[in-house]
């Protein structure tokens, strides 16, 4: 399940983490480039500007779960690795993510017409959400009234919904501590 390094995703990470350490306002086309190791025409070939770079924040999350997944016993309880994987990504973002570019990815997925990247099923984030359902409903560890669609929706739909009150809210709690109290409540009801 690992990610193909792209073109794309390197411009994409090098954004990301230019964002984080510089802000958003602050970091400019050039700088992207420059960390990217790409070329302005390579830029505008998969972008329209610093603004489109908004939307691939997905992938900033898909990359994380990329590291973070294999680091996961493989012999835990299915249901403690989907809480375990939620919190430590609400983590990353509470420490990495700037919220007010958080709350512009939630908002563009509610107003957009066109693509819903967060729902896009070929993500990374969906495969491996729906391997560890399909574990636990082979380990008998997740209840079978429900299909794997319905436990991956489930997941997500509860993983969104945090990040979303979150970014109500105007971050006024650690993500990271109010996922690893909620996340459990939530999910406890999957579980076999």
């Amino acid at each position: 399940m690992a990610r193909k390094t792209t073109t794309k995703s390197r411009i994409i990470d090098a954004a990301w983490q230019l964002f984080h350490e510089k802000g958003y306002d602050e970091t400019t086309i050039e700088d992207i480039i420059a960390r990217s190791e790409t070329s302005k025409g390579t830029f505008y070939h998969y972008f329209e500007g610093k603004d489109s770079l908004l939307s691939s924040l997905s992938n900033v999350f898909d990359s994380y779960y990329v590291d973070l997944y294999p680091s996961l016993n493989p012999e835990m309880n299915s249901v403690d690795k989907l809480i375990t994987l939620c919190i430590q990504a609400h983590q990353m973002i509470y420490q990495q993510i700037q919220l007010n570019l958080l709350s512009y990815l939630y908002s563009s997925q509610v107003i957009t017409k066109g693509d819903k990247h967060l729902l896009d099923q070929n993500r990374y984030y969906y495969k491996m959400v729906r391997q560890i359902a399909e574990d636990g409903f082979r380990r008998g560890e997740i209840r079978s009234d429900l299909s794997v669609t319905e436990i991956v929706q489930l997941y997500s739909m509860a993983e969104r919904a945090i990040i979303y009150d979150y970014c109500i809210s105007d971050g006024s709690y650690d993500l990271g501590q109010y996922t690893e109290k909620m996340i459990p409540i939530l999910l406890e009801g999957i579980r076999a």
